[in-house]
C-alpha cells in the first residue's frame, strides 16, 4: 500500500483547519448579528416554557403600570429611512404625550422605581407611568432630554455599550450630559444589540454581562435593568440576567400589568402619535395587548 505524499497530506490538513475556522468564524458572526426593531414586535409573545412557567407561578400582587417604549424622538431629514419612520414619534408629539401626563396628574417613575415597588420597599405612586427609550440614539440628548426637562419627567434608557460613540448614536458626552441631568436612569441593552434567544450561552453571558460592565465602568453607574434587543428572549437569557445582577429586565410583550412573576420580562406598550383624551383613555383600559 502506498503511503500519501507527505506535501499532499501537510495542504490536506491546512484546508480542513481552514474549514473548521471558517465555520467558528461563520457562527460567531451569526451570534452577533444585530437585530432589527419593528412595530410588528407589538404582537410578540412569550416564549412557550416562559409561558408555563406563568401558568404554575404562585400568586403575586399585580400592579398596573404602564411602561412606554421609544425609539427615536426626531425630525427625520432621510424619508427613504423607512424603520426609522415607522419608529419615530415627531418631537412636537411626544412634547404633547408628557403634557397631556402632566396635566392628567401622572407621576413618572423609572424602571428601578417599579423594582422597588414590586418589592414592597415603596407604595405604587397614583397613576404611575413610566417613559423607556431603547438603542441609545443621538436624539436622547439632542430633542428627548430637553422635553424631559421641560416637563421634569424621570426616564430609563437602554443603551447598546457597544455602540456609543458610533454614527447614529450618542457620543460619551452627550451620555454623560444624559446622565448628569438626574432625570434618565441608564439600563443596559447588550454589546452589540444582538437577538438572545437560542443564543450560544457564551454569547448570552458576554452581552448581558460585559455592557453593564462596561457603562458601569465608564460612567460611575449602577445598572440594574436590562432591555432585550428586538424583544428576543428566552429562558436562558431570562437566568443569565438573574445571574449578572439585574434586578428587572424589559420586554417588547404587549401589556400593562407587572408583577414578580414577569419581573425579568415586564411588558411595554407602545403610545404612538396618540396624545390628549385619545391617549389617555389608551392607557386607562383594563386590558392592553395580552389577553
Amino acid at each position: 500500500m502506498k503511503k500519501g505524499h507527505p506535501l499532499a497530506i501537510k495542504k490536506f490538513i491546512i484546508f480542513l483547519v481552514m474549514v473548521v475556522i471558517l465555520g467558528i468564524v461563520l457562527i460567531i458572526l451569526s451570534e452577533l448579528k444585530p437585530v432589527t426593531e419593528s412595530k410588528k414586535n407589538d404582537v410578540a409573545k412569550i416564549p412557550k416554557e416562559i409561558k408555563k412557567i406563568l401558568i404554575h407561578a404562585s400568586p403575586s400582587a399585580t400592579f398596573r403600570v404602564p411602561i412606554l417604549l421609544y425609539h427615536y424622538v426626531e425630525y427625520i431629514k432621510d424619508k427613504k429611512d423607512t424603520t426609522r419612520e415607522l419608529l419615530n414619534i415627531h418631537p412636537k408629539i411626544f412634547d404633547e404625550q408628557l403634557k397631556t401626563l402632566s396635566d392628567a396628574g401622572y407621576t413618572f417613575m423609572t424602571i428601578s422605581d417599579v423594582a422597588d415597588v414590586l418589592n414592597d420597599k415603596i407604595p405604587l405612586p397614583p397613576k404611575p407611568v413610566v417613559l423607556t427609550f431603547d438603542d441609545g440614539h443621538w436624539d436622547l440628548y439632542t430633542d428627548i432630554l430637553p422635553i424631559l426637562q421641560k416637563y421634569h419627567a424621570k426616564a430609563t434608557a437602554y443603551i447598546v455599550s457597544g455602540f456609543i460613540d458610533k454614527s447614529d448614536f450618542l457620543s460619551s458626552i452627550q451620555l454623560k450630559k444624559v446622565i448628569d441631568s438626574g432625570l434618565v436612569e441608564i439600563g443596559a441593552h447588550t454589546v452589540h444589540h444582538i437577538g438572545l434567544a437560542n443564543k450560544l450561552i457564551a454569547t448570552v453571558k458576554y452581552e448581558v454581562g460585559s455592557s453593564k460592565q462596561q457603562l458601569e465602568g465608564t460612567y460611575n453607574l449602577h445598572i440594574v435593568s436590562f432591555a432585550y434587543p428586538g424583544g428576543s428572549f428566552d429562558q436562558k437569557a431570562i437566568d443569565v440576567v438573574k445571574d449578572s445582577g439585574y434586578e428587572t429586565a424589559v420586554s417588547t410583550v404587549p401589556g400593562i400589568q407587572q408583577s414578580q412573576n414577569n419581573k425579568y420580562f415586564l411588558y411595554r406598550i407602545r403610545p404612538g402619535n396618540r396624545t390628549g383624551d385619545v391617549l389617555l383613555k389608551f392607557l386607562e383600559q383594563e386590558h392592553i395587548g395580552l389577553k
